[in-house]
């Protein structure tokens, strides 16, 4: 008798939790997709069917052919670049230098910053102005005779969205430290010790025992940082703002919505932004619950 009084007080405890969930998670997204799959223009709702046509007027808009590209650079730049940087920043720590708190905690720093605060800071480092109003990285540059490094940064039209990923590194490197750094503490020494009578190097040690260690570390690290390169926008916007050469999908979505009344649109764009995000997170999802059975 208790133990199905206990089973009715946690069904009544979750219950408002999944009610809550089913109304304004699933309950907005498959409203979402109705919506996309209209003819919604405007302030008043127009439920007209108009079908996957909306999708493919969607895919031959030269500005979202934009949107794909740089999503693509961002991604690439801004995931290899931080899993390098992280990886690197974790190896070092894992030496047991003196002060690793304090360097651990520095490295973390930049994850307790939104993408805001970070867009505001780099804006002024990335500063493209010349001459008397040169600053931030450019100024540095100049002051210590490096002037060949010295570069129009996020308006330039072919590098702007490696010049945003710059950021975006900076921000989540320390955040990858701590994941790596963690799975290198999670390998026993005495594998290490083994190798070091047999005669392996650091450097062996490193690149072919402790990196298959860490496979499901960068399995998951990736997921991370995919996810939120196919979604960024609050970065991009404190950076540069709205421009076309460094327009994203969620930035479009942003204008095309509540700029330019094509909720139809909007909705269309942030459907195939759940289905990428999707894409990455289901197979993990499964390989994770699969690994559990397994184990």
């Amino acid at each position: 008798m208790i133990k199905n009084k206990d089973k009715y007080v946690a069904i009544a405890l979750v219950t408002p939790s999944i009610i809550a969930v089913g109304i304004f998670v699933y309950g907005f997204i498959a409203w979402s997709v109705r919506v996309s799959l209209s003819a919604w223009k405007g302030l008043l709702p127009d439920y007209t069917w108009a079908g996957f046509q909306n999708y493919l007027n969607l895919f031959a808009d030269p500005r979202f052919h934009i949107d794909i590209r740089n999503t693509l650079v961002f991604t690439i730049i801004f995931v290899f670049g931080s899993l390098i940087l992280g990886l690197f920043m974790a190896i070092l720590l894992d030496q047991g230098l003196p002060g690793e708190n304090f360097f651990r905690n520095l490295f973390l720093f930049p994850m307790a910053i939104s993408f805001i605060v970070t867009g505001v800071v780099w804006r002024w480092l990335m500063n493209p102005a010349e001459g008397s109003r040169m600053s931030g990285l450019n100024l540095l540059f100049d002051k210590i005779g490096l002037d060949f490094l010295i570069n129009q940064w996020y308006t330039t039209p072919k590098w702007g969205m490696a010049a945003i990923a710059l950021t975006a590194i900076w921000q989540m490197s320390g955040y990858m430290m701590a994941l790596y750094l963690a799975g290198l503490r999670s390998v026993p020494e005495e594998i290490r010790e083994a190798a070091r009578v047999d005669g392996a190097t650091e450097l062996q040690i490193y690149s072919r025992i402790m990196l298959p260690y860490l496979q499901p570390v960068t399995l998951s690290a990736m997921i991370i940082l995919g996810h939120i390169s196919l979604k960024v926008f609050d970065l991009i916007i404190a950076v540069a703002g709205k421009q076309l050469a460094l327009d994203v999908p969620a930035i479009y979505m942003w204008q095309t919505t509540f700029d330019g009344l094509f909720y139809w649109r909007g909705a269309a764009i942030g459907t195939l932004l759940l289905l990428s995000v999707s894409v990455l997170i289901i197979p993990y999802l499964i390989y994770t619950l699969r690994t559990e059975t397994e184990l």
